[in-house]
């Protein structure tokens, strides 16, 4: 039986059906095959009972966040920040990409927002300098991986949701992860622009550098009082969401004052269409896991793994090499959805920190946006950029590596997401 059930859910892949559908097909195939048509009654329970957690809340309000701060000017001040800062070294627009990248991390949390956002800005900006459009379009790709691990997060309010982890927790123990990243892509930009002699631009004078870190002052406030809120117990990772869009708001219409009242209407239509995808995705991937728990699939998994060995350091190692496969196929929240529940026992069975293994687990399906067939992030950068699929996925290899080398760090060296955790009392 359940040998045709996957056989359903590939097909439905192949078919170019939204993984999310595929999901939801899939459970009612197995109710269909296995006779449990009764559970058909239960199913639109099911799905809203998925939904039914405060912590999600932080979704759409982060999101409505983002909306706020593109259109206010926040996002451009930022980059422009960047640009005066190290735009004079070679290679200095690579390092603006990278820089920007971690700067907005900490205000959009999804790694396919951000790409799609810096490809239109970065990349024909790299491009009138001399730079390659395919490593243009791969180095946006690659950094932008960054957005889920710095704080804050939604595939961490997600995790944590499902785990019964602490989300500020998890907050904290992605930024020395995420700083580890910007400052791999940073090697590798450093070493490239002296093999490949990068172009750079005119040195900005102190004065204009200063000029431009003031005026991005206010756009910083927005991660400064998210993490200090948080930190102080001033507010709940939920509610700094909430406190993060009224900061975003007042920055863009009072500061800057480039948001314009008029721009609202599609503001809130953006934020609901992108909060509408994400929690149907969450809905489907809830009721698929009522497929899983029904056939024992996480007991299996756990028995299998146990019978390999029973030292953390190769689980480890088998965990990050099955979901760098999963994350070939499968769209990281609802990988994520699926698969909490399946290793969780295993976190507890072999001692592992549930923080520790939620940033592994996290950036194991964020490096997935870089992966082929399914890798989102690939399609994205691919149309915004007009760049060849073939062609992005060869630039953006070395950076898949460096990014899967760097995962390996943060992996078997526990202090990178528990230092700050621990000394915060998470």
């Amino acid at each position: 039986m359940i040998a045709l059930v996957i056989l359903a859910f590939v097909v439905f892949l192949l078919m170019g059906i939204p993984i999310s559908l595929v999901l939801g097909m899939t459970t009612i195939v197995y109710f269909l095959v296995t006779g449990n048509t009764m559970l058909l009654e239960s199913t639109p329970q099911r799905l809203y009972s998925g939904m039914e957690n405060f912590g999600l809340l932080a979704i759409p309000l982060f999101m409505l966040t983002g909306e706020l701060m593109n259109s206010g000017g926040i996002t451009n001040r930022l980059v422009v920040f960047a640009r005066k800062l190290v735009g004079h070294v070679r290679g200095g627009l690579a390092y603006v990409t990278v820089i920007s990248n971690m700067f907005l991390a900490s205000i959009l949390g999804s790694a396919n927002a951000q790409a799609a956002m810096m490809s239109k800005v970065m990349v024909p900006e790299m491009e009138k300098e001399g730079y390659n459009r395919e490593f243009s379009s791969a180095l946006t790709l690659a950094s932008s991986i960054v957005a889920p691990i710095i704080p804050p997060s939604m595939i961490f309010i997600i995790y944590g949701t499902l785990s019964g982890t602490s989300i500020g927790g998890l907050f904290m123990a992605g930024i020395i992860p995420g700083t580890i990243f910007g400052i791999g892509f940073v090697a590798l930009i450093a070493y490239l622009g002296y093999k490949n002699n990068f172009p750079r631009s005119e040195r900005a004078s102190f004065a204009v550098i200063w000029s431009s870190f003031v005026k991005v002052l206010p756009a910083l406030l927005v991660p400064f009082v998210i993490t200090v809120g948080i930190l102080s117990g001033a507010f709940t990772a939920t509610e700094s969401a909430a406190v993060a869009s009224v900061i975003a708001f007042g920055v863009g219409k009072f500061f800057y004052r480039e948001l314009k009242w008029r721009s609202f209407p599609e503001i809130l239509v953006n934020t609901v269409i992108g909060t509408a995808t994400v929690t149907f995705l969450i809905a489907m991937a809830n009721l698929f896991g009522w497929l899983i728990a029904f056939e024992q699939i996480p007991q299996m998994i756990a028995n299998s793994m146990l019978s390999i060995s029973d030292n953390p350091f190769v689980f480890l190692l088998l965990v990050n090499i099955f979901l760098l496969v999963i994350g070939t196929l499968l769209d990281g929240i609802a990988a994520l959805i699926i698969l909490v529940p399946v290793f969780m026992p295993l976190v507890t069975a072999f001692q592992i920190d549930p923080i520790h293994f939620g940033v592994i687990i996290c950036i194991n399906l964020t490096i997935g946006l870089l992966t082929p067939p399914v890798g989102t992030g690939l399609f994205i950068v691919s149309s915004i950029a007009e760049v060849k699929f073939e062609r992005l996925i060869r630039a953006v290899m070395p950076m898949l590596l460096l990014g899967i080398a760097m995962l390996l760090i943060v992996t078997y060296w526990e202090q990178t997401t528990l230092f700050i955790p621990r000394l915060l009392g998470f």
